[in-house]
């Protein structure tokens, strides 16, 4: 049973019993309403309402949002349950989260375990809350708490929920706690629902709102969210959850509800392949990190907070000193933003050795290099890790485009080396591409992949190529890009389209973030493999000798005064001019719309190769890659969801009119060629 009760003395027990979270799915709504019924009938004092397993409940069960809705609805029980007269107290513990939290709302009293986590994160979905979320907690908590929840989708420690009083207690056994509350205290509890709103101050809204439309550009959900609180301070209880459940009914069918949805189960799914199910994973409480620059002390940084001990190898004792020093401004940060207690930011300490001995590193199960990007570099670190780490001992690259093969025929054992693709920051980004190269052992994939568990990341499956899955793509869209600058467009252009569909940031911007001198060197490695055929676009080679870096020089695709906000500037403007006279183009003039159909079709052609090529096992993969690691929107749902919304035959339609400017790299790929005539979604497509 979904739901569980029973009976001492007065005192009701219900136990909300789905596993995995508890989800509030259809038999967990009936069995709610039929303890209403039960507790009114016996007479009962009070019910106590629990979870069972790890969690109180983690909000409602998505599986059911494609399906037409199921009686009963998860409003109409909450709101018997409030209406009851028997008292209901809410028992959390884990997680209270949306249709557990608004369970906890029409409950008379609440009570919490000290872990408990609390929040309405149903815009995360492309929902507002539907059973009186909305509505509730600001009449509870105020609408200041409602605004700064509700559209962001945060959750509150049971510390927080108790200081702005959306919880009455904290218990290490809030069960028990509730069978000692007072039947004085519980008789004199006013329902939620009775309660007023205060009306909030107008400024307060509007924040919400310019914050909503800045950190989710393009989402409808989170706006939605804030009229709902608004119609709470304004409107009777009955009115306001008629309103929210009309809404959220209407996002639940929305394309970008859908797209979350199809993104929230794509994460869940990102695990390791069934065939490295009986692999064991080799011990790595111990990993060295070869170079401590960006990107090596993020990294190292990230395997401290899962608990590993580090050595950093430098090639010099002053690099390793630097590298120290680094990893160390990481743990302070997190101590200032108080991620970090200052007892955990020592124990970090404690773990980290940094030397240019790589014998200090013999007893590590994992080595990973991040050094320079040149293949004779890292065949160098490669052979000194080899030499100085236990037969045993995995290696890994954090290349982010060198071919991992050419890497492993270097090593006496090539089975033992793994890809692992990092993103910067690598304490921050989510993802992390393993990539299997064609000796990599069943061993060393597991270890990928359980460290992706452990540092809490979303590994994704990646074969050898140039750039494997996200890097690749990533080449095209600048190739795409800059062939629309060459032609007609601005750089700012570009950017202004692509932020108006949804990315953060616009490509070159974004460049000169990470530096021009990036792009430039990756340029120059594919020289000797590029096609003589294939039109090249020097315009970048021209900035980078004009010593326009990006950030770190003031000047870019746009200019910094003082390192300040970016700024369009007319000698880019005059360089790109220039550029076009020399190659004799007639530049014409391209919408928005027009720059964003020429972007998003290179990106998904060369997509649709790779998985045709087998470098990516699903277009899910894509998905997870180009919205965790390339910034594509999550309410689109990723790149080849995005392209299914299109449709395999508008997309290939599509290409065929745009090779008419070039049929070399226009050609469609021959996987969307083969979808369209199949009549199949790129997400169904397999080898």
């Amino acid at each position: 049973m979904a739901v569980h009760r029973k009976q001492a003395g007065r005192v009701g027990f219900v136990e909300l019993d789905n596993p995995p979270v508890n989800a509030m799915g259809q038999a967990v709504r009936a069995g709610l309403l039929e303890a209403v019924e039960w507790a009114e009938a016996e007479g009962l004092e009070r019910v106590i309402v629990s979870g069972a397993g790890r969690v109180f409940a983690a909000g409602g069960d998505a599986r059911e949002f494609d399906l037409p809705p199921i009686e009963p609805h998860l409003t109409e029980v909450l709101s018997r349950i409030e209406a009851s007269s028997v008292p209901w107290i809410a028992a959390a513990h884990g997680a209270a989260l949306g249709g557990g939290l608004e369970l906890m709302l029409v409950c008379r009293a609440r009570i919490a375990a000290p872990d408990t986590s609390l929040g309405l994160p149903e815009v995360n979905l492309g929902v507002v809350p539907g059973a009186g979320g909305t509505q509730r907690l600001p009449r509870l908590a105020g609408t200041a708490t409602a605004l700064d929840m509700i559209p962001t989708g945060r959750s509150l420690s049971a510390v927080r929920a108790k200081e702005i009083g959306l919880i009455d207690r904290i218990a290490d056994d809030p069960v028990a706690a509730a069978e000692a509350v007072e039947a004085g205290w519980l008789a004199e509890r006013v329902r939620i629902g009775e309660l007023s709103v205060q009306p909030a101050d107008e400024e307060a809204v509007e924040t919400a709102r310019r914050t909503a439309r800045k950190k989710r550009r393009g989402e409808e959900a989170p706006l939605r969210a804030i009229a709902l609180i608004e119609d709470a301070q304004r409107l009777p209880l009955s009115e306001g959850l008629a309103r929210e459940r009309a809404a959220f009914l209407e996002l639940r069918g929305s394309g970008q509800a859908r797209a979350l949805r199809h993104l929230f189960f794509t994460e869940r799914a990102a695990r390791p392949p069934a065939w490295l199910k009986d692999t064991p994973v080799p011990a790595h409480e111990s990993a060295a990190v070869v170079g401590g620059g960006t990107m090596g002390a993020g990294i190292a940084y990230a395997l401290l907070l899962a608990g590993l001990t580090v050595t950093v190898i430098e090639r010099d004792a002053e690099s390793a000193e630097r590298a120290g020093a680094a990893i160390g401004a990481l743990i302070e940060t997190g101590v200032k933003r108080g991620a970090l207690s200052r007892e955990k930011a020592d124990g970090l300490r404690a773990r980290l050795t940094t030397t240019d001995d790589y014998g200090t590193a013999a007893s590590a199960g994992i080595a990973i290099e991040a050094a320079f990007e040149d293949m004779a570099v890292k065949k160098t670190v490669l052979a000194a890790l080899e030499r100085a780490l236990p037969e045993n001992a995995i290696l890994a690259t954090n290349t982010s485009y060198l071919d991992i093969d050419e890497m492993a025929a270097g090593l006496g054992d090539p089975s033992r080396l793994v890809g692992l693709h990092f993103f910067a920051p690598a304490h921050i980004m989510k993802l992390l591409e393993i990539v299997r190269g064609r000796a990599t052992s069943d061993a060393a994939l597991a270890l990928g992949f359980a460290l992706a568990k452990r540092l809490r990341k979303v590994p994704v499956l990646a074969g050898v190529c140039d750039g494997f899955i996200g890097n690749r793509i990533l080449a095209r869209y600048r190739e795409a890009a800059d062939t629309l600058v060459m032609d007609g467009a601005m750089p700012w252009a570009v950017d202004e389209a692509m932020v108006g569909f949804g990315y953060a940031m616009g490509l070159y911007e974004t460049q000169d973030l990470s530096g021009l001198d990036i792009a430039h060197a990756a340029r120059r490695r594919r020289d000797a493999t590029r096609d003589p055929n294939r039109r090249y676009i020097p315009i970048g080679d021209r900035m980078v000798e004009a010593g326009r870096l990006g950030r770190k020089t003031g000047a870019g695709w746009y200019r910094y005064p003082e390192g300040g906000a970016k700024e369009i500037d007319p000698a880019v403007e005059a360089l790109v001019l220039e550029e076009a006279r020399r190659a004799g183009v007639s530049r014409r003039d391209f919408s928005a719309d027009d720059i964003r159909h020429r972007l998003l079709h290179a990106m998904i052609n060369e997509a649709a190769d790779i998985l045709a090529e087998g470098i990516a096992a699903s277009a899910a993969d894509i998905d997870l890659v180009t919205v965790h690691g390339y910034g594509f929107p999550r309410w689109r749902g990723g790149l080849m969801h995005f392209a299914d919304t299109l449709g395999p035959k508008a997309v290939l339609d599509a290409l065929r009119e745009l090779s008419r400017d070039d049929a070399l790299v226009w050609k469609p790929s021959p996987l969307i060629a083969d979808c369209a005539a199949e009549n199949i979604a790129f997400a169904d497509w397999r080898r």
